[in-house]
């Protein structure tokens, strides 16, 4: 990264890094699917690519399952509105109808359609049109994992001293070819994996006492001074 960047230069290029592999991870209980989704297609890209869409799909696989009413309530728009982007991200088959909770037939139960989503640069690195659609959902993607992190940290003193102590803020700085971070970061997601796969079983198991939702946001990217 060249010292001559400007604030914005710099929040551009960390967002293309970032999105050179975005994950949205799920923890969907009944998903269709217990794989993610690799999505290459510029239409899909541009249907996940709304604020409120990406907001309404990180609270539907935190939900697992829930109605537009629901989801309304917890991103705080009209219904009407979140019922439209629903419809929009299921067109795309981001996410799909599913028999839900609820006694009501008339009540329409979500859930997202695989266990995540990945967004690779090489699938959109092809035509301008591509690379400018990519670039903005990697900076909006960094933009809501950001507000979610500092949500946290104004509601901090509220969390009991365990969860303080166990929530934490890293950064490292090394010296690595391509080859290792790649290697690197295998290794990360294996054991993060591992670990959330462990505690979605718990919780559908019934051990549910001292759970709650965790984000752990991973980025690693090459730069120079």
């Amino acid at each position: 990264m060249s010292a001559t960047m400007t604030s914005s230069d710099r929040a551009t290029f960390i967002a293309q890094q970032i999105l050179r592999k975005i994950s949205f991870l799920s923890t969907v209980k009944g998903m269709a699917s217990n794989e993610s989704r690799r999505v290459s297609d510029l239409g899909t890209l541009k249907a996940f690519g709304h604020p409120l869409r990406m907001k309404l799909y990180r609270a539907l696989y935190i939900a697992r399952q829930a109605t537009a009413s629901q989801l309304a309530e917890q991103v705080d728009e009209a219904v009407s509105l979140v019922s439209y982007h629903l419809r929009k991200l299921a067109d795309h088959g981001l996410i799909e109808e599913t028999e839900g909770q609820g006694k009501d037939g008339r009540e329409r139960w979500w859930q997202t359609s695989s266990k995540g989503l990945n967004f690779h640069d090489e699938d959109f690195n092809d035509a301008p049109e591509k690379v400018a659609t990519h670039t903005a959902v990697g900076r909006l993607s960094f933009d809501q994992r950001n507000e979610l992190y500092c949500r946290f940290l104004d509601t901090y003193q509220s969390w009991s001293p365990e969860w303080r102590k166990a929530s934490s803020s890293s950064e490292y700085l090394a010296r690595l070819t391509a080859e290792e971070l790649a290697a690197l970061s295998r290794e990360v997601h294996e054991i993060v994996d591992r670990y959330e796969e462990q505690g979605r079983a718990r919780d559908e198991a019934g051990d549910t006492e001292g759970r709650e939702n965790v984000a752990m946001h991973l980025y690693a990217f090459p730069f120079r001074t």
